[in-house]
């Protein structure tokens, strides 16, 4: 599928709207890369975020599927707008141990009031990778919050 984004300035606008999530910092995530319709968010298995046996915590693989996948709709709409999840569905394929995960997220449709998005996680063990979980949502484009 070949997506445009809606202004050619998409990256810096998907940038500046991660930098402003202050859950993506408390988790130690960074964007990896963007493209249109397509971002990568990466966070290391940090001792606070994970489950009792040790492994990387399902709200982990949740957080950054959701903004990976969220993030690969904003970098298609109006440069003003947001977005935000109307809903989301994770699943939970493998445990969440290695070294840090990946989320890889990309549009599956665009459109103007409702974006479907999925996102695939992955645990980096020594550069290999081993799929642990797979989202797939509704989000939808919003006008920014005047505070």
């Amino acid at each position: 599928m070949n997506l445009r984004p809606a202004s050619p300035d998409y990256a810096d606008h998907v940038r500046e709207s991660f930098a402003r999530q202050s859950m993506m910092t408390t988790l130690g995530a960074e964007i990896r890369s963007i493209a249109p319709g397509a971002v990568e968010v990466a966070a290391p298995i940090l001792p606070q975020s994970r489950q009792q046996a040790g492994f990387g915590h399902g709200g982990l693989m949740f957080a950054i599927g959701d903004s990976a996948a969220g993030y690969s709709a904003l970098s298609l709409v109006a440069p003003q707008a947001e977005v935000v999840t109307v809903e989301m569905k994770i699943n939970f394929l493998a445990p969440g141990k290695g070294d840090h995960l990946i989320a890889r997220g990309r549009v599956l449709r665009p459109g103007k009031r409702l974006i479907i998005v999925a996102a695939s996680i992955v645990s980096v063990t020594a550069g290999v990778e081993t799929e642990i979980a797979v989202l797939q949502g509704t989000i939808m484009p919003v006008a920014p919050e005047i505070p």
